[in-house]
């Protein structure tokens, strides 16, 4: 979409401004930023950030139209710019980027729990051929993904599919009115973004205020959920209800589904009086209920039976994830799973933006697309413009089609007809220092081109989820007040998932600090490019002018300390330097005690080289309900001693007690902050009855790299330790203690995922080498076996070596390759 800055300011009520430009991009993420001059940018302040304070900065980039809240003092004199100054700057957004009364298409809005973004892709290849189609990229289905989705609908387009997404009460109505959805179709109701919602009955009538608008002509859903058709019947008056049932035979639409002896699945189904079948290369339970979502539509839009069948026939399955792993010669590898078309290369390249460190310059790889409705020629050109306007320092195009239009591209363009060759002609030797996204077909194997450009080649990997990470996050922070920020540990690396990765994910939930143990760690951070605040925990400090320079803000436990600080702040010209004052309230570790805080005091008030920005102190038994006691004297020490330094300090004094299990247990006192550690990483501290369980985030995979069958009588293994009683089939996986798999986990004492069954291991863990018992299992040499994650939690081995979830998943060796992914 297109307006000029004054069509926008009309849509807010808003006088004309003095400066009429045009409009073609929407901003709400400074980093995201790729044409100054047609942006309007939004200051949207969140619970750990605000927009406002990057307005400078984008000014100085060239950015000239603002929606704020107030005018930033230092740029209220400057006479080139447009000011649009609201209340609220997601509201703005929203009403700026609502569906256009002489839209004449027809729009989509999909709601439900799970399967919405899968369901939205399908939908795109079905119906792609037969209409000129958008949809949102990825799963833009938020407050802001879903305007800026709408935003991205051209004119001309005759089929709009938007996904909108809610995690409490209240969102789905602001939603509804941006969308103005004439189908609206409910995935189902599952447990997914449940803490918003008192029950799943009210999460459905939620839900379904998408549908609340007067366009909307049709709804979609299953109605063997008793809640979602409960909550479908508030909107059935003059709305064309269309639920499908693989239960009532008698439903508006039935349909009935088995797995045929090619291993498709055949989908036979009753509309309208009429039975037909077709098949699809589909299998899981999932795969029925988006399949049945999108048949319903396209019988809905009057599709003939052999044209749905013909489409369905050629639909393939969405890969959703973008893999981040560690490349060659200083390069980061992306690889982009997603879909392979004009659409989604715009959230991929800002997504590579957003990793990019410093030294880095973004190489694109990118094949032929699948074929669009846009014609060629101006598909090409268009992608050739946003790659010059993402600042792509390097372009790989690979297909027939792309070298045909090489002209159209930089001229240090490299084409290739085919992966093969590209593979012939390049080596590693010819990256160095590049964020690489890799963005291609199915068929043009761009994982070849990935495994050659991955730094480290070892099968055993560990999987770290940043979607989870994300989840987690969410999950305590809707147990804090919006004015209490968070404290991110991201230290001992990430608690072994790797914390460059883990820090860039939490500076974009905006996380208020990220918390390291020693000045390294923070250190690297600010050199792969975090900017946000960081906490130094452990900071024995030898280069002050480094912990200065990278404005890591060291924890102060003794006067000692204090005094070295100040020392070198005066020596190095600092003032008004962060520090973080820790506090001895029972764990007895290191911290000042209630004795000392009036000289400790004295020493701030009396310099003017650094100041005391927070105070905190660690909870000793917060997971320890049997210990309440000695928690509360804690707390009610920690309140006594920060009084007092409120009392006696300067300025404010940001406080923070609480860890994970004391944001869970203890909200009454929050304070200004709370630190969130091993929460965050999934890992469940509480009885069950007092947490729910968190996101997986770290998944250790293996493969097994040999099979062999073996009689009774014979052993496996160093000491003969492993003793086969009966005819065995034994796996060997390149996995050992040399890469954190502890000898104590060896003769059996825990079995491994393999196929959807557990395998016991046998033998003794070699230190390169284990190996299982897969005797009864279906295995073949390359299949996958998980050590821990989704199926085996890290709480199970932790029980084995009587320890804590903290040292499984920080004994991870860094020689175990780490890829990290985001659906």
């Amino acid at each position: 979409m297109q307006l000029s800055i004054n069509e926008i300011a009309a849509r807010l009520g808003i006088h004309a401004l003095p400066h009429d430009r045009v409009i073609s991009s929407l901003l709400t993420d400074s980093r995201s930023l790729a044409n100054a001059a047609g942006t309007l940018f939004f200051a949207i302040p969140t619970d750990g950030n605000d927009g406002h304070r990057y307005i400078s900065e984008l000014y100085e980039l060239g950015v000239r139209n603002f929606v704020v809240n107030a005018i930033p003092p230092s740029l209220h004199e400057k006479n080139d710019i447009n000011w649009l100054v609201v209340g609220n700057t997601i509201d703005a957004l929203q009403r700026i980027a609502t569906r256009d009364k002489h839209f004449k298409g027809h729009i989509v809005g999909i709601t439900g729990s799970r399967g919405k973004t899968t369901l939205k892709e399908w939908i795109y290849q079905l119906m792609e051929p037969l209409s000129d189609i958008s949809r949102s990229p990825r799963s833009f289905n938020s407050q802001i993904g879903v305007p800026l989705s709408m935003w991205e609908i051209d004119k001309e387009t005759s089929l709009a599919i938007i996904e909108a997404g809610i995690s409490k009460k209240g969102e789905m109505e602001r939603l509804a009115a941006c969308i103005l959805p004439d189908t609206v179709i409910v995935t189902n109701i599952g447990d997914a973004h449940a803490e918003g919602f008192s029950s799943r009955i009210e999460k459905a009538s939620q839900k379904l205020m998408l549908a609340s608008t007067p366009q909307t002509k049709t709804i979609i859903y299953c109605s063997d959920y008793p809640e979602i058709a409960d909550a479908v019947m508030k909107y059935a008056d003059g709305r064309n209800i269309l639920g499908w049932s693989r239960k009532d035979e008698d439903a508006q639409l039935y349909i009935d589904t088995h797995i045929t002896d090619k291993g498709e699945m055949r989908i036979n189904y009753v509309w309208e009086g009429v039975a037909n079948s077709f098949t699809a290369p589909l299998d899981t339970e999932s795969d029925i209920e988006n399949a049945a979502n999108a048949l319903a539509f396209m019988l809905s839009q009057g599709i003939e039976a052999d044209v749905i069948a013909e489409r369905f026939h050629h639909l393939h399955k969405i890969g959703t994830r973008l893999n981040v792993t560690e490349g060659v010669n200083g390069c980061s590898i992306i690889l982009d799973s997603y879909t392979s078309d004009f659409s989604s290369l715009r959230p991929a390249l800002d997504f590579m933006r957003r990793r990019r460190i410093p030294r880095q310059s973004s190489t694109l790889i990118l094949s032929d697309l699948h074929h669009e409705t846009s014609p060629t020629g101006n598909l090409y050109t268009e992608i050739a413009e946003i790659i010059r306007t993402a600042g792509i320092s390097r372009f790989i195009g690979i297909g027939k089609v792309l070298s045909e239009h090489r002209e159209l591209f930089p001229e240090n363009a490299l084409f290739f007809e085919s992966t093969a060759s590209l593979l012939k002609n390049l080596s590693t030797s010819d990256f160095q220092d590049e964020i690489i996204l890799l963005k291609g077909s199915p068929e043009f194997s761009f994982k070849d081109v990935a495994e050659m450009l991955e730094t480290r080649k070892h099968e055993t990997v560990l999987e770290v989820n940043l979607d989870s990470i994300v989840a987690n996050y969410n999950y305590f922070r809707n147990s804090l007040p919006s004015s209490c920020g968070i404290v991110c540990m991201v230290k001992a690396s990430g608690y072994g998932a790797g914390s460059y990765e883990i820090a860039k994910t939490l500076q974009d939930c905006g996380a208020a600090y990220l918390a390291v143990a020693v000045l390294d760690e923070g250190i690297e951070l600010r050199r792969q490019g975090i900017t946000m605040p960081i906490m130094v925990m452990n900071p024995k400090v030898v280069n002050y002018k480094s912990m200065f320079a990278n404005r890591l803000e060291p924890e102060i436990y003794s006067f000692g300390m204090l005094k070295d600080v100040i020392a070198e702040a005066e020596k190095n010209g600092i003032t008004g330097y962060p520090i973080h004052i820790k506090l001895d309230t029972g764990m007895h570790r290191m911290g000042f005690v209630e004795d000392e805080l009036p000289a400790l005091m004295d020493i701030i008030n009396s310099t003017d080289t650094v100041y005391a920005k927070s105070t905190f102190s660690h909870l000793a038994t917060a997971d320890c309900p049997d210990m309440d006691d000695f928690t509360e004297l804690q707390l009610e020490r920690f309140n006594r001693y920060t009084g007092y330094m409120l009392e006696r300090s300067k300025q404010p004094i940001l406080r923070h007690v609480l860890n994970s299990a004391g944001i869970l247990r203890y909200p009454e006192h929050h304070y200004d902050m709370a630190r969130l550690g091993i929460g965050l990483y999934g890992a469940n501290t509480l009885p069950p009855e007092m947490e729910k369980p968190l996101a997986v985030v770290s998944t250790l995979r293996t493969v097994i790299i040999a099979i062999r069958e073996y009689e009774p009588g014979e052993t496996v293994g160093y000491g003969r330790w492993g003793k086969i009683e009966r005819r065995s089939r034994i796996a060997t996986l390149p996995i050992g203690y040399a890469d954190g798999m502890n000898r104590h986990f060896g003769r059996g004492n825990i079995s491994v995922m393999v196929n959807g069954k557990e395998a016991p291991t046998i033998g003794n863990i070699c230190m390169d080498a284990c190996m299982i018992d897969v005797t009864g299992i279906d295995c073949e040499v390359g299949d996958s076996v998980e050590i821990f994650g989704q199926n085996l939690p890290v709480q199970r081995l932790a029980d084995i070596l009587d320890t804590i979830p903290y040292e499984i998943l920080t004994s991870v060796s860094p020689r175990v390759k780490r890829v990290y992914f985001r659906e």
